[in-house]
């Protein structure tokens, strides 16, 4: 189980499993924030505080709920459906606590053409 949080810990979560790479998209939004993601079923991630906390944002096609922290706007996860209709969740891996960055393969994905 591995644990995360926004920058002031006002938003906390714990998601089942661990990365062993994450997706670096270079889309206007993932590319400007720096995200790196990893994708799990919805039902792995569990948001350990009240969602009043919370804020989304969605742009593009409006099919993912960017969500950040109302206090610190750090933006630890988003939910949305995969292409096959999976609920699915992507978790910032920079927003898990005690994770090595170096040791995460990283998977370019051009979401810019998209």
């Amino acid at each position: 189980m591995a644990k995360g949080s926004c920058h002031c810990g006002n938003v906390s979560f714990e998601v089942e499993g661990e990365p062993a790479s994450a997706i670096e998209c270079n889309c206007s939004h993932c590319s400007r924030k720096g995200y790196l993601l990893w994708f799990v079923p919805r039902d792995k991630l569990t948001v350990t505080t009240p969602p009043e906390r919370l804020s989304t944002y969605k742009f593009n096609k409006h099919v993912i709920d960017h969500m950040f922290c109302l206090n610190c706007g750090c933006a630890p996860f988003g939910m949305g459906v995969s292409p096959s209709g999976e609920k699915t969740a992507a978790i910032n891996v920079r927003c898990i606590e005690e994770i090595d960055l170096m040791t995460l393969k990283r998977i370019p994905f051009d979401g810019r053409s998209r």
